[in-house]
C-alpha cells in the first residue's frame, strides 16, 4: 500500500516535470526524498546527506546513497536503480547518471550544498528550480490527513495531561521534560521540535527556551509542543493559569487571542488568500488597540516538517486549497508581563476548515 502511494507521488512529480519541460530533478531535501520514496526522513546533520533521488520526466528513477543505508534503500527501491557510492561520490554519481543517459538535472537550491554543486557540476548540467516537490506536498492526501489526525490526537492528550501535571515550584526544564516523557511513552517517535516553555515574562518570548525559572502560583505558563508520529508532525500551543482565579489581564488577553483565532478560523476556506486570514486575526487586535503586541505571522503549514508551506503572514502570497494543513496561532506578548498564544492545526476542507 505504502509503495503504491510513493509511486503515485512520483508519477505526479513526473507530470509536473513534463509540463515544465524539466528532464529530471535531483531531490536532496530529506523531507522531499521521504515523501517520494519512503527512504530516510532525516539527514544525520546539516552538512551530511543520507542520499539523493533523481526523478526523470519520462524514464526510470534512481536512488543514490552510501553503504550505511544500502539495506534500507533496497527495502523501498528497485535494486537495479540504486547507486551506492563510496570514495569518489561525485564521480560515481556522475558516471551512473551518464550511463543511464541523464545529463541535465534541476536541483533544489535550498537543500543542496555549494560544495556538492561545485563537485557534481563537473559531471552533469545543473539548474536551480525551487519548490517543485513542495508544490505537491502542500496538498495532503487522505492517508496523510489520517496520520496527522492521529499525531494531533496525541498532542491533545498530552495537553490534557499537562493541565493536571503543572504545579508551582516546577522549573521550565522539568515541564519540558514531562512533555517529552508523555510523548515518548505514548508512542511518539520523537519531538516535532524542541519544546517551548515560558513562565511569566518568559512567555513573551515566542520561542522561549526552557530554563530554571519556576512555575509560580497565580502566574501563567505557555507551552508550545509537538510530536512526530508516523513520520508526521503536530504543533500546538496552550497557555495555562496556575491558580484558582486567573487575573483580569490574563482573562482579557486570552479572550482577545481566542477571539482573533476564531475570527480567522471562521473565514478559512478554499479560495481565501493566505494574507487575508492574517488580516482578519490582526484586525481583532487592532480594534482592541493591542496590534503592536502581535509580533509574528498567524500560522504555517505542517506535515513532514513542522514549518512548511503555506505561510499565513502579512507577506504571504497564494490562496488556500482543500487538503492544506495550517496552524492558526495568534498571540499577544508583553515582556514586562508575559504572553498568551493559543494554537490549533486546521485542515482546509471543500467548504471551510476543520480543527484537527
Amino acid at each position: 500500500m505504502k509503495n503504491a502511494i510513493y509511486r503515485q507521488r512520483r508519477e505526479n512529480l513526473k507530470q509536473l516535470l513534463s509540463e515544465r519541460k524539466i528532464p529530471a530533478l535531483l531531490v536532496s531535501h530529506a523531507a522531499n526524498r521521504f515523501y517520494l520514496s519512503g527512504f530516510e526522513l532525516h539527514d544525520a546533520q546539516c552538512n551530511e546527506s543520507s542520499g539523493w533521488l533523481v526523478i526523470t520526466a519520462d524514464g526510470d528513477d534512481y536512488l543514490f546513497t552510501d553503504p550505511r543505508y544500502s539495506d534500507a534503500a533496497a527495502q523501498v527501491w528497485d535494486p537495479k536503480n540504486i547507486c551506492v557510492y563510496t570514495g569518489d561520490k561525485f564521480g560515481t554519481v556522475g558516471g551512473f547518471l551518464k550511463d543511464h543517459k541523464v545529463s541535465n538535472l534541476a536541483f533544489e537550491p535550498k537543500a543542496f550544498h555549494l560544495f556538492d554543486h561545485e563537485r557534481l557540476i563537473e559531471h552533469v548540467s545543473l539548474t536551480a528550480i525551487d519548490g517543485l516537490v513542495e508544490e505537491l506536498r502542500i496538498i495532503k492526501d487522505a492517508e496523510e490527513i489520517r496520520l496527522m489526525d492521529d499525531a494531533m490526537r496525541l498532542n491533545h492528550e498530552m495537553f490534557e495531561h499537562m493541565a493536571t501535571f503543572l504545579q508551582p515550584g516546577q522549573t521550565e526544564v522539568e515541564v519540558a521534560r514531562e512533555v517529552e516523557r508523555f510523548f515518548r511513552e505514548n508512542g511518539a517517535e520523537e519531538l516535532a521540535f524542541s519544546t517551548i516553555v515560558g513562565v511569566g515574562p518568559n512567555a513573551a518570548l515566542p520561542h522561549a527556551r526552557p530554563g530554571n525559572e519556576k512555575v509560580r502560583e497565580n502566574d501563567l505558563v505557555l507551552i508550545d509542543a509537538g510530536c512526530r508520529l508516523h513520520g508526521y508532525n503536530s504543533d500546538q500551543t496552550r497557555t495555562f493559569w496556575i491558580g484558582d482565579t486567573p487575573s483580569d489581564r490574563f482573562r482579557e488577553t486570552m479572550d482577545l487571542v481566542r477571539g482573533a483565532q476564531q475570527a480567522a478560523i471562521d473565514v478559512i476556506k478554499p479560495g481565501l488568500e493566505y494574507v487575508e486570514a492574517y488580516k482578519v486575526a490582526r484586525k481583532v487586535f487592532e480594534d482592541a488597540g493591542v496590534a503592536d503586541l502581535f509580533t509574528h505571522g498567524l500560522g504555517h503549514g505542517v506535515g513532514l516538517e513542522t514549518h512548511e508551506p503555506p505561510s499565513l503572514s502579512r507577506l504571504a502570497k497564494g490562496i488556500l486549497k482543500p487538503g492544506m494543513v495550517v496552524t492558526v496561532e495568534p498571540g499577544l506578548y508583553d515582556i514586562k508581563w508575559g504572553g498568551i498564544r493559543w494554537e490549533y492545526q486546521v485542515l482546509v476542507t471543500e467548504d471551510g476548515c476543520r480543527v484537527m
